[in-house]
């Protein structure tokens, strides 16, 4: 008898739409995983009709996201990979953290509670949101000139316009507030439990010319979960954006992310 195909679960983060994740699905399935991708709580089913209604997505905080994938990882047969991008990212380790995921792999994470280094360039692009308090209960939306500076800094002009028009959405700007405000926090929903010892593996990843999570977040994330024994990964990427999951070279950090369950035999 054949064993069951191992679930995948795919995380995107602020700004762009899960479906910008069907290339991820396709390699993944031929790769012997069954993968899916479900959209934040509020968005809808296409790129197109969450732009037309962006009041769904609006006042969605980190606790809402976290137990909204909780939910539909309960539902599966047996405990996901978890793979998110930015504050995809974030939930995948809270997710992790709670033992509900086999393991995670964290693409260019944003910043979890602990995460002191926090550069000017990752703060122009949370103030898109954070300059207007009204934001935390509103849907927030990037311009063409804040995606290319936010995502598309990396690829070339032409591309960076090319991927807004097709994937970028507006997204709730609830979980940029609480980033913002997670080292003064107790209870801060950007807490993960860094020191879980039982954890499945994890991968963070950082991108080296990331301005929306730069290396300096991804490699201070790494950093806390020193005091566990449980494997956690990092990869670099060089020469990449924010818009690594989604641009001309998404393969390349697919295929890492592939080897690298290959390698812990999962």
């Amino acid at each position: 008898m054949t064993q069951p195909s191992r679930p995948v679960v795919f995380i995107h983060g602020l700004w762009l739409h899960a479906t910008s994740w069907g290339p991820w699905l396709d390699l993944f399935r031929e790769a012997g995983y069954a993968p899916v991708a479900p959209g934040w709580p509020g968005d809808s089913d296409t790129v197109e009709e969450t732009r037309r209604d962006p009041a769904k997505v609006a006042g969605k905080g980190i606790d809402d996201v976290v137990e909204h994938y909780a939910q539909i990882i309960r539902g599966l047969d047996a405990p996901p990979v978890v793979i998110g991008h930015s504050f995809g990212g974030l939930m995948v380790q809270r997710l992790l953290g709670q033992d509900l995921a086999a393991a995670g792999v964290a693409i260019d994470p944003a910043p979890i509670k602990g995460v002191l280094k926090l550069p000017p360039s990752a703060l122009r692009v949370a103030s898109i949101a954070l300059r207007r308090p009204a934001n935390r209960r509103e849907a927030v939306s990037l311009t063409a000139e804040e995606f290319r500076y936010g995502f598309g800094n990396a690829v070339p002009a032409d591309e960076s316009a090319d991927l807004y028009e097709r994937w970028a959405v507006p997204s709730p700007g609830k979980p940029l507030f609480e980033g913002a405000v997670a080292n003064f926090t107790p209870r801060s929903p950007a807490k993960v439990n860094t020191g879980n010892r039982t954890r499945g593996p994890l991968l963070v990843t950082g991108g080296g010319r990331d301005h929306t999570v730069p290396l300096a977040i991804s490699t201070s994330t790494r950093k806390l979960y020193h005091k566990s024994p449980a494997i956690t990964d990092f990869q670099e990427f060089p020469d990449r954006g924010h818009s690594l999951t989604i641009d001309h070279g998404w393969r390349e950090v697919a295929q890492y992310a592939l080897d690298w369950l290959k390698q812990r035999s999962l």
